[in-house]
């Protein structure tokens, strides 16, 4: 006579569980973790305080009007990730964009002109590589000279504001594409954003380059044992970014309508304080650029806080500023408990 013995059931393991043992193994996600739990905590405040927040227009507007820093934030993280800074971004994106404006103008085609953009920003990015690689330059001061280059070519295309009035440009812009649900929308700029976002994260996760950028800023010195193309793909990633600038300068340009020498002044600043929030390490090596674009849209929603409060926007430096100091503290902690395991 046989006897059969019921297996013991497993107990379900509790979703918090999952999450907490994935987070203990991917302790670089726990800034764009912290960096999305602060953006929903923001708009439910908002929508508690205002009423009208969350709704179809204010939400696509995020998207509609800091485009061109989704796509700026996913340059600078290609670079951040390295170890390095690009602080040329924004004057890169004023230079392009009053070339581009000045050819429209004198009637050089749309098809001509967006490519000349994007191609001076790479142009700009590889300066940049070239003078932090093969002339040992700190990426600071090399991209620093790169901004006030590029911000003095600007002045030279044209002292004053040029307005853009070329219909494919403007297009980008002007139309809303309706999604027939809720009143959302979303512009040929927003498609842009979002498909540069993707790209990034894509290349990031799946590809040599991409595994390389994040061993270089692991440790450049173990890359070189490795022998990992160090040189090449250093060169690349500012390359990448003084791409994306070029890109913003086209996106700029049909948001604004119009090109002016001074601008994008400050906005290399935002930009780093939307990669390093959304948890990018600053020393490199950490980050995603799923999390730049929660950074970017934190940075959004505070400057839409502030003007539905009707504030000074100087109280969304002030802002953007205690978030930074938080997620570089959180930074912190996480590189002192990484070092201790």
């Amino acid at each position: 006579m046989t006897t059969t013995t019921a297996a013991p059931e497993r107990k379900a393991t509790p979703i918090s569980a999952v999450f907490a043992r994935f987070l203990s193994r991917h302790s670089s996600w726990i800034p764009v973790f912290a960096a999305l739990g602060i953006l929903l905590l923001m708009l439910i405040v908002a929508e508690a305080y205002f009423g009208n927040f969350l709704t179809p227009r204010v939400i696509s507007a995020l998207l509609l009007d800091n485009a061109y820093l989704f796509i700026l934030a996913v340059g600078m993280t290609f670079v951040i990730l390295t170890g390095g800074i690009d602080l040329s971004v924004g004057a890169v994106m004023a230079f392009t964009g009053m070339l581009g404006a000045s050819m429209l103008r004198d009637g050089v085609p749309t098809a001509l002109v967006a490519p000349i953009m994007l191609g001076l920003g790479a142009l700009m990015g590889l300066g940049v590589g070239v003078l932090v690689q093969y002339f040992d330059v700190q990426p600071f001061i090399a991209s620093l000279a790169a901004m006030f280059a590029a911000r003095g070519l600007a002045f030279m295309v044209s002292l004053s504001s040029i307005k853009v009035e070329d219909p494919a440009i403007l297009w980008l812009q002007s139309t809303r594409l309706q999604t027939g649900v809720g009143g959302w929308y979303i512009t040929p700029t927003g498609i842009i954003a979002l498909l540069t976002v993707l790209a990034g994260a894509l290349v990031l996760a799946y590809t040599r380059f991409g595994r390389t950028i994040y061993a270089i800023g692991g440790s450049e010195q173990s890359a070189r044992l490795m022998g990992l193309p160090v040189v090449r793909t250093k060169l690349l990633a500012y390359v990448v970014s003084g791409l994306c600038a070029g890109l913003a300068g086209v996106v700029f340009t049909a948001y604004t309508g119009a090109s002016y020498p001074l601008n994008g002044i400050g906005t290399e600043l935002d930009t780093i304080a939307a990669v390093v929030i959304g948890g990018t390490l600053l020393t490199g090596g950490s980050g995603y650029v799923v999390g730049s674009m929660i950074g970017v849209f934190v940075y959004g929603t505070i400057k839409t806080f502030i003007s539905f409060l009707g504030a000074d926007q100087s109280w969304t430096r002030i802002a953007i500023g205690a978030l930074l100091l938080l997620f570089v503290v959180v930074q912190r902690l996480i590189v002192a408990r990484s070092s201790r395991r």
